[in-house]
C-alpha cells in the first residue's frame, strides 16, 4: 500500500507516489521493456488505492512514454523503456515555447560532435572505434540514393561518434538533438532538387572519411578542428539563412 510522504512542507498525493514507485522500478531496471504490471483491479488491490488514483498514475506515466496501457480483455499495463524520441519531442515543446531557432539547436549539436571527435582519437581503442565509423559510413553509401534511409543511416553516425566519445550524458543529449534536427534535415533534403541533394549527401561521405583519416592517425587536435569546420559548413548548407523556430519540427515526423 502506497503511504503518503512529504516532500518539502507539501504532502504528495498518493498517484504521484505510485507513479515515482513504478517510475524507479523502470528507470533502475527492475522492470523490464514488455513486462506486464498487471490489469487495473490488481494494481488497485496492490497499491491499497482507488481506481481513479491509480488512473491519474498511470496517466501520469503514460505521458512520460515508460507505460503503456493496453484496453480489453487481454490487455494491461506494459513497461516501456525510457526513449529518446519522446524526450526530443518534450525538448522541442520546450524550444518552441522560449521561440529557440533551429541553428541554435544545430549550433549546440556542432559543440558536441568536435569533442568526441577528439576523444576518440586520443583514445587506446580508436581502431576499434574507426572500424565502427566506417562501417557506418559505408551503410550511409550504400543507400545514398534514398535520402530517407540515407537519413536514418547519417542519424546513426552522429550518434555513434558523439557515443564512442565515451560521456553517456552528452550521448544522451547528442540523440536528443539529432532527434530533433534529423526532421529538419529530411524536410530540407525535400525540398532540394534531387541533383543537388545527393551532391550535398556525398559531400558529407567524404568529410566523415577524411575525419576517419583523422582519427586514424590520432590527431585529436586536427579532428577536432576540421570536424568543427565540417559542421559548420553543414550548419549553413542545410539551415542557410532560415531562422524558422523548432515548432516547425514538430511537423516533420
Amino acid at each position: 500500500m502506497v503511504a503518503e510522504k512529504r516532500s518539502g512542507s507539501r504532502t504528495k498525493e498518493k498517484p504521484q507516489l505510485i507513479a515515482d514507485e513504478l517510475r524507479s522500478a523502470i528507470i533502475s531496471g527492475e522492470l523490464s521493456e514488455g513486462e506486464s504490471l498487471g490489469h487495473e483491479p490488481e494494481l488497485v488491490e496492490r497499491f491499497g488505492v482507488s481506481r481513479p488514483s491509480l488512473r491519474e498514475a498511470l496517466r501520469i506515466l503514460e505521458a512520460e512514454g515508460l507505460i503503456t496501457v493496453v484496453r480489453g480483455v487481454h490487455g494491461g499495463v506494459v513497461v516501456r523503456e525510457p526513449d529518446e524520441r519522446m524526450t526530443a519531442r518534450s525538448a522541442a515543446i520546450v524550444l518552441q515555447a522560449r521561440n529557440v531557432s533551429l541553428a541554435d539547436v544545430f549550433e549546440a549539436r556542432s559543440q558536441l560532435e568536435p569533442l568526441a571527435a577528439k576523444a576518440i582519437a586520443t583514445s587506446r581503442r580508436r581502431k576499434a572505434m574507426v572500424t565502427e565509423l566506417r562501417g557506418l559510413i559505408d551503410a550511409q553509401e550504400a543507400c545514398v540514393d534514398d535520402p530517407d534511409s540515407f537519413g536514418r543511416a547519417n542519424a546513426e553516425f552522429h550518434e555513434r561518434l558523439v557515443a564512442l566519445g565515451g560521456n553517456q550524458t552528452l550521448t544522451i543529449v547528442a540523440e536528443m538533438l539529432n532527434e530533433i534536427v534529423a526532421r529538419a534535415v529530411a524536410a530540407v533534403s525535400r525540398s532540394e532538387s534531387p541533383d543537388q541533394s545527393l551532391a550535398t549527401r556525398r559531400r558529407g561521405i567524404r568529410s566523415q572519411r577524411r575525419l576517419l583519416e583523422l582519427l586514424e592517425g590520432g590527431d585529436g587536435a586536427a579532428a577536432e578542428d576540421f570536424w568543427r569546420s565540417h559542421m559548420a559548413v553543414v550548419g549553413r548548407v542545410m539551415l542557410g539563412q532560415d531562422s524558422s523556430t523548432v515548432v516547425d519540427l514538430l511537423h516533420h515526423d
